[in-house]
């Protein structure tokens, strides 16, 4: 798999399952942090790993 495609893959799947964490584990309460600021984290992270792969798409069609 191409690193650019790869990159789009991991950061959208990452955002869905932060996505996920946020919209439904309100009620669940685990002693060391909360669920949905850890949905937040991953929704931030698989956003920029999202766009880091459409920059790395679009530089390389640049190049070529």
């Amino acid at each position: 798999m191409v690193p650019a495609s790869k990159n789009i893959v991991e950061g959208a799947v990452c955002a869905v399952i932060g996505l996920a964490l946020r919209l439904f584990t309100e009620d669940v309460h685990i002693p060391v942090f909360t669920l949905t600021k850890v949905g937040m984290v991953l929704i931030a992270i698989g956003g920029i790993q999202l766009l880091y792969g459409v920059y790395q798409t679009f530089s390389a069609r640049r190049v070529e």
